[in-house]
């Protein structure tokens, strides 16, 4: 991540004003808790270790998310609904900031999207703390658009940085993706297309 994040603002901090970005960039109008919860998941997820579930002889892996959603909803109601928010953050985090790489993947990102939309509309309707179905269920109605907010997110990290640039540059010529070449061209960077990239079309 940024060094922005390390000198002078708080993960929370950093990340609001991205999220505030990249919504009104998107003109996505959303619910102030909604956007609040956006901003606690990027947070929480600069830990690595939220991506893992830890094991009783304390190591840690990546659980594959059907075993996380049955584990889910075999559980009782606080485990099921701590589980099932776990799969759909996991899946909302790794969907937007790792979606170029799920393409290469057996488990794509159609896959993400719809397990943590499921998961995210499970709690909606009635698997989460009272009060909490509204802010479920928009997260779980929109989780496609919240995705592509994540994405833009990942993008303007990156433009923070030169270091960024150049991956973002290569990014889009594995890609070909217009909406990183944008970010790239707002940048100044010109874009040719290099040795086994697709042709991206202006």
């Amino acid at each position: 991540m940024s060094g922005d994040i390390v000198f002078g603002k708080s993960a929370r901090e950093y990340f609001r004003d991205l999220v505030s970005e990249a919504l009104a960039h998107r003109r996505l109008a959303v619910q102030e808790a909604t956007e609040f919860y956006l901003v606690d998941l990027l947070a929480r997820f600069i830990e690595s270790e939220s991506l893992f579930v830890t094991r009783p002889d304390g190591t840690v892996e990546l659980e594959p998310l059907a075993i996380t959603l049955l584990r889910a909803l075999q559980a009782r109601r606080q485990a099921r609904f701590e589980r099932l928010r776990q799969l759909g953050d996991t899946s909302l985090f790794v969907s937007g900031f790792f979606g170029d790489s799920l393409a290469r993947r057996s488990v794509d990102l159609d896959y993400y999207i719809a397990m943590g939309e499921r998961a995210y509309q499970s709690i909606a309707g009635g698997g989460g703390p009272a009060g909490s179905g509204e802010l479920f269920g928009e997260l779980a109605v929109r989780f496609e658009q919240f995705v592509d907010c994540f994405a833009e997110i990942a993008e303007l990290a990156d433009l923070r940085s030169n270091r960024g640039l150049v991956r973002l540059y290569q990014r889009f010529l594995a890609t070909g993706s217009e909406r990183v070449a944008k970010r790239l061209r707002e940048r100044g960077v010109a874009l040719f297309a290099g040795p086994g990239a697709r042709a991206f079309k202006q």
